[in-house]
């Protein structure tokens, strides 16, 4: 008999996979309802990341979960975070250091996005990013029909010396585009501990970028993984709110 331990997280979750521009990754999902792309962080989509899903999911939503890098359903561990760091910093698909650069991933999970809201309609799409993923739901709204995008605990680039501290990871002309698709109506929603390091001054730039449209949650203290293994109810709540109300679930009922 399975026991929470031994039991597969993935249970119950359709794998599958996605290929745009000649790149394959695999996904899974599970769910009905309007979509929301669940961006694992590091090292990969862990059982905490997958409860998370699994919360979205019961809120009345679709969710996809691409697995970018890492094993799908590993607990992390040194190991998974040491081999996962070093295989991001030579591929090519992502910067973790680059200025002012929107990663390659982008394009992509773009291709993602559209193909989910084609085949579910609605709205758009909802995004969250965790991590070293923190960002990309940001590089999604630039060019795909992201209608709640969430950016939690952003860390990329890598927030060493103070302007990659600052920076979006975004080039200048997506950060045009989310500055224009911000002033048609779009809120981004930030989450972040409110001392944490890792996201550098990012929470800053965004306000000054957009505005009063990025909202953000922001508990106290200097944990990270805000809605997985540092999980702060009320933020997961909010993000969970976010979906609901940007994407039309009328209650946040299971349908």
């Amino acid at each position: 008999m399975d026991t929470p331990e031994t039991r597969d997280p993935l249970d119950g979750w359709a794998r599958g996979e996605h290929t745009a521009d000649g790149v394959a990754h695999t996904t899974y999902r599970k769910g009905t309802g309007p979509g929301v792309v669940m961006i694992h962080e590091l090292p990969g989509l862990t059982p905490e990341c997958i409860r998370f899903g699994e919360e979205i999911v019961a809120r009345g939503h679709t969710v996809v979960m691409p697995v970018l890098f890492g094993e799908a359903g590993a607990p992390a561990s040194g190991k998974a975070f040491r081999g996962a760091v070093r295989d991001l910093c030579v591929s090519r698909e992502f910067h973790a250091f680059a200025l002012r650069r929107t990663s390659p991933v982008a394009g992509w999970l773009r291709s993602l996005a559209r193909d989910l809201h084609d085949e579910l309609g609605g709205p758009g799409v909802g995004a969250v990013g965790m991590c070293f993923t923190g960002g990309f739901a940001l590089a999604m709204l630039a060019d795909a029909p992201i209608a709640a995008p969430v950016l939690a605990q952003p860390s990329t680039p890598f927030p060493l010396g103070r302007r990659r501290a600052a920076d979006l990871g975004l080039g200048a002309d997506d950060v045009a585009a989310v500055r224009a698709k911000v002033a048609g109506g779009c809120q981004v929603l930030g989450v972040r501990y409110a001392g944490d390091r890792a996201v550098g001054t990012r929470f800053e730039t965004l306000r000054r970028a957009l505005g009063e449209s990025f909202l953000t949650v922001e508990p106290p203290g200097a944990k990270h993984s805000t809605l997985t293994a540092h999980r702060d109810d009320g933020a997961v709540e909010r993000v969970l709110d976010f979906f609901d109300e940007k994407l039309g679930v009328a209650g946040g009922q299971t349908p």
